[in-house]
């Protein structure tokens, strides 16, 4: 069991507060933080920006402005780097500056990392402590953590409904069940997210941007770094999807994904990227086109959609993370349904375990996870 000073848990809670500002920025890559500490003081620190830009410990050498780090300790909240990506190995900057004792929250899941850069610094006679707040830094990063263990992205499922859990009137009619401050909150989470996922029947009935509007939701980037638009997917098994609409007039990119070489004029011009995929039992495999946004570099993805992939999503296990939005409204019993599940008896039924419920403007979040996943 490692010892820690109470500097270093200091040190290691600011470092997950640091990491937290790059939840919205740092797309394939882990959200990380780290401090300097030279005897009694925290003397500088930095976080993970953008991909491509420098990692945390980097940041915090370069705060510390030529400061002799001789004999200094390193707080971060995930294992350096000890490979060479878009940046040089994180392991290698540390031990040229002299640093003596590193604190790890957790060990990278990275294959190409995954235990070698804490090697290195132990065979460069730098003492190493690993698991102070692992829990806290896990949860920082669901979405890396899911793409190198399971090879597949960390899914939230985003649902509103009106308090007798329906979802639009009998016509189709659905905007808006929520409020402000909910939808407010919606754009939070696709802004995390580096893809947003929906079917070709939300794309015919509600015409949707699927977009992040940052301006308007009041997020905040690093200073830097500018806006980018995630992956708007589109599951669409017989290709129906429209010609024209908000989906292509609205900036970023386009994933529309086929069970057959459907043309489209978006596809023949170079807007929309195609991807032909197999159908299990007459529709597309979600499991398949997880895996491949995986390959693309996808932490995070974001399903708003209707009963139909909500529910196969659910029956399936793939569902980590689900986001409720309950508004204040009774739609009755001829509206629309929240997720198409049918079990055939009580016991079949998926189990949810609930984890918070809270107040979001006048409507009410819930968040929750199924007990057993894929």
């Amino acid at each position: 069991m490692s010892e820690y000073r109470d500097l270093e848990r200091l040190a290691m809670r600011r470092a997950l507060l640091l990491a937290t500002q790059g939840l919205y920025s740092t797309g394939e890559n882990p959200r990380v933080g780290a401090c300097l500490i030279q005897g009694k003081e925290i003397i500088a620190e930095g976080f993970h920006r953008a991909p491509g830009l420098p990692h945390a410990e980097i940041e915090a050498i370069r705060e510390a402005k030529g400061a002799s780090l001789q004999g200094s300790t390193c707080v971060v909240t995930l294992e350096p780097c000890s490979h060479v990506g878009k940046t040089g190995p994180c392991v290698d900057a540390l031990i040229q500056a002299g640093v003596s004792r590193v604190v790890v929250a957790m060990e990278d899941p990275n294959p190409l990392v995954a235990g070698q850069g804490l090697a290195r610094l132990r065979k460069a006679n730098i003492e190493v402590a690993v698991g102070l707040y692992e829990a806290e830094a896990r949860r920082l990063n669901p979405g890396f953590i899911s793409r190198m263990t399971k090879e597949r992205p960390y899914v939230w499922l985003k649902s509103a409904a009106s308090l007798d859990g329906k979802t639009a009137m009998a016509d189709g009619e659905s905007q808006w069940i929520t409020g402000v401050e909910a939808r407010r909150d919606v754009q939070q989470l696709r802004a995390r997210c580096q893809a947003l996922m929906t079917g070709i029947e939300t794309v015919l009935k509600d015409d949707p941007r699927l977009t992040v509007r940052f301006e308007e939701s009041e997020i905040r980037l690093p200073e830097g770094v500018e806006p980018l638009q995630p992956f708007r997917v589109i599951l669409d098994t017989h290709g129906r999807l429209p010609k024209t609409g908000a989906l292509f007039d609205a900036e970023g990119p386009i994933v529309w994904v086929t069970g057959d070489d459907y043309p489209h004029p978006q596809y023949e011009s170079g807007r929309i990227e195609r991807w032909v995929t197999p159908l299990v039992d007459g529709r597309i495999d979600v499991r398949a086109v997880l895996l491949s946004l995986a390959e693309r570099g996808v932490n995070e993805v974001l399903v708003e959609a209707g009963a139909t992939l909500g529910g196969s999503l659910i029956n399936q296990g793939l569902v980590d993370q689900g986001v409720l939005y309950l508004a204040p409204k009774l739609l009755g019993r001829s509206a629309r349904s929240l997720y198409d599940v049918a079990p055939a008896q009580l016991a079949d039924a998926p189990d949810v375990l609930i984890q918070e419920i809270r107040a979001v403007g006048d409507d009410l979040r819930m968040d929750w996870t199924l007990r057993t996943s894929a």
